[in-house]
């Protein structure tokens, strides 16, 4: 994997990737993350009687959105046809956790992640403003990269180190 910048040319300055050489892949990238809510937070989560409407519904759409509009937010990501996106929860209702998975594919000539990581954080946000009225103790965290495939740098799984 070569190791550096990519996103500046020789004098320094800002680039988008030339891309126009690179062979077409298969490509997918999984990303995660979670919220820590509250016992009252994750009481009206589960039962459903958060008075904005169904928090983990609505969140799953506006990640999916957040997906397809990556290159909007992000100013060097391209633009890319996403042929699979969906977000999945599990909920840890001991320690008061929603967690998040953002799976994105693609076929093309650059990689998924920052559309999974952005699918993951759009919807952790989502789940905050749907909940702040009950409590606005919420944190997200460890948001990262779980895997991806395809492309010229191969396969990555994520390590704890």
């Amino acid at each position: 994997m070569e190791k550096g910048f990519t996103h500046f040319d020789q004098n320094g300055n800002a680039v988008m990737v030339d891309v126009s050489g690179k062979q077409v892949t298969y490509r997918t990238a999984l990303a995660t993350g979670y919220i820590s809510v509250g016992p009252e937070i994750m009481e009206a989560v589960t039962a459903g009687n958060v008075k904005k409407g169904d928090v983990l519904g609505v969140a799953r759409v506006a990640g999916i959105m957040g997906v397809k509009k990556t290159s909007e937010l992000i100013p060097m990501c391209h633009p890319l046809p996403i042929q699979k996106c969906s977000v999945d929860y599990k909920l840890d209702q001991e320690k008061n956790q929603i967690h998040v998975f953002c799976t994105v594919k693609t076929e093309g000539k650059t990689g998924v992640e920052m559309e999974a990581l952005t699918g993951v954080q759009v919807t952790l946000l989502t789940i905050y403003d749907m909940c702040k009225a009950i409590d606005k103790h919420m944190v997200m965290s460890e948001v990262h990269l779980v895997e991806k495939t395809g492309g010229k740098s191969g396969d990555f799984r994520f390590e704890n180190r």
